[in-house]
């Protein structure tokens, strides 16, 4: 027999295994310990709206009856090493969920990689946190995984409608995720965990034929009149295939000059900047789950999202928090030298002493008249403009530029500077110098506009680091709604982040796919 509750638990009964069990053979009536009894959750969200915070639960209880799988997913991945070939540029999850996608549909997939694999990598991203030294084809942004590999690993998404996200979702605990992905409203897998994961999709692709080239950049495409036939890499090699799915993620701005200046049709895109926002993990537990000390030993650390209309000589724009990591840490995600990006990523247990958030604006095309000249390339040139202003402020090495959050608004140069998460170092400015005048203001109408909403959170215990600028992508390369091709070149597939389609892993995955699908329709009955 299986029984469904629905119930609204405390942390510790919603938490503790055990715990959990014996409330939920109470709620049907059992004693505790009932043999024969196997009880899960599918379901799990926090409640903290309330003075005590509760957790929302989804359970099933199986009485006497062997539990049936929470995991559905069966793969159907072929052997492909004589197949047609795809080409797939960029393995991030766009790139990799499309290689996997066309080994199940009997396709080969050459997956074209400018980074190292993700064991390889981790060298490169400690020369960038202790030396400053930026490689610029194997950062936090590129290599094995994409950005997403150093990353919160959160796998939230609203795109209900792009593909079947439970699919992608089981896919990842296939390859090495917990459960717990299937069961929390808002879950994540960590940036300790995501390597191991990506290893492992990276073992189905070539043990089921397909063909991954790290170290390998794409520096120009086989063009024949209106069909992309191929690329050739920076050693001059030729790969063809029978199509290009283009996965290479919002920061390869090579790429995008590269197709301006084949003259591929691209577009300038809106795209949001702004900064990271650390706070100490426990101020912001204490503002969320109402507590006077800590959390408790059950509770997550607590995240928030915030968004906040601002109004400036009649024109309206957006500020709101981007990509919340609790208990986690900063990171410096420049892709060149001259530059300096930040971004967060969070452990999956989450126990970092610090929160932080991407704190960012809406940057429309009409607030970038001095940019115009770079054509569909002026958001990105503008974009770029801001890394550098950044780069010079905290003394042209990694070090950030950064300023406690209530002198960032009264335009006070803070004389000290918290504990922080980022390793490289701060170096105190006043960020109104660093970030155009137009996001500076907004921001500084929001940070007062938050603290009424989260008590607590516009303090000058909190400090903004500079600068969070690789939100989305600042370019999109269009395709057609229905065929997802590009418009003017045939066989050729822009797809996730970096094509303006896809924001976060999930997304980008289930983007991934349906690109796979589409040119596999399209072109491989074709070869056949």
């Amino acid at each position: 027999m299986k029984k469904h509750f629905t119930l609204q638990l405390s942390p510790e009964e919603a938490y503790q295994p055990e715990v959990f069990k014996n409330t939920l053979l109470k709620k049907a009536g059992l004693p505790p310990e009932s043999p024969h009894t196997f009880a899960r959750q599918t379901r799990r969200s926090i409640d903290a709206r309330g003075r005590n915070v509760k957790v929302n639960v989804e359970a099933e209880l199986f009485i006497n009856e062997e539990p049936g799988k929470l995991l559905d997913y069966h793969s159907d991945y072929k052997n492909v090493t004589h197949s047609d070939p795809i080409l797939i540029v960029g393995a991030g999850p766009a790139g990799l969920f499309a290689a996997l996608r066309a080994i199940e549909l009997g396709v080969k997939p050459i997956l074209i990689e400018r980074g190292k694999d993700v064991r390889a990598r981790r060298r490169d991203l400690a020369a960038i946190n202790k030396e400053h030294i930026v490689n610029p084809d194997s950062n936090y942004c590129f290599g094995e995984g994409g950005a997403g590999t150093y990353s919160d690993g959160k796998l939230y998404t609203r795109s209900k409608k792009r593909g079947d996200i439970r699919r992608i979702m089981e896919i990842l605990v296939a390859h090495g995720a917990t459960e717990d992905i299937l069961v929390d409203a808002h879950p994540h897998i960590g940036t300790n965990k995501l390597p191991v994961l990506v290893a492992e999709l990276r073992e189905s692709i070539l043990s089921h034929g397909g063909e991954i080239l790290f170290n390998t950049r794409v520096e120009d495409f086989i063009l024949e009149g209106e069909e992309i036939k191929g690329v050739v890499t920076q050693d001059g090699e030729q790969i063809k295939g029978l199509g290009v799915v283009l996965a290479t993620g919002h920061s390869a701005r090579d790429i995008f000059e590269l197709l301006h200046r084949r003259k591929v049709y691209i577009e300038a895109k809106p795209f949001a900047l702004g900064v990271r926002i650390e706070h100490s993990q426990n101020l912001i537990d204490r503002i969320q789950y109402h507590c006077e000390i800590d959390r408790g030993p059950y509770l997550p650390a607590s995240s928030y999202s915030l968004v906040h209309q601002t109004e400036l000589q009649g024109k309206r724009r957006g500020v709101f928090s981007f990509c919340m990591c609790p208990g986690g840490f900063i990171v410096p995600a420049a892709t060149a030298p001259g530059e300096l990006v930040v971004n967060g990523m969070s452990p999956s247990r989450r126990d970092s002493r610090f929160a932080n958030s991407g704190m960012v604006v809406s940057v429309e095309l009409e607030d970038l008249p001095q940019f115009q000249k770079y054509g569909p390339l002026a958001a990105m040139h503008f974009q770029a403009s801001v890394e550098k202003a950044a780069w010079e402020a905290g003394g042209k090495t990694q070090v950030a530029p950064a300023q406690r959050m209530v002198d960032f608004v009264n335009r006070k140069v803070s004389k000290s500077l918290l504990d922080t998460s980022y390793q490289p170092g701060l170096n105190s400015v006043d960020m109104n110098e660093v970030l155009p005048d137009f996001i500076a203001n907004r921001m500084s109408l929001a940070f007062r506009a938050f603290g009424q909403k989260m008590k607590g959170y516009y303090t000058n215990e909190a400090q903004l680091i500079g600068v969070e600028s690789r939100t989305s992508s600042p370019v999109r390369i269009p395709r057609d709604r229905e065929s997802f091709e590009h418009p003017q070149i045939k066989r050729l597939y822009p797809c996730g982040e970096g094509a303006g389609y896809a924001g976060g892993i999930v997304s980008a995955a289930m983007d991934g796919e349906r690109c796979a699908e589409r040119l596999i329709a399209a072109y491989a009955n074709q070869a056949r």
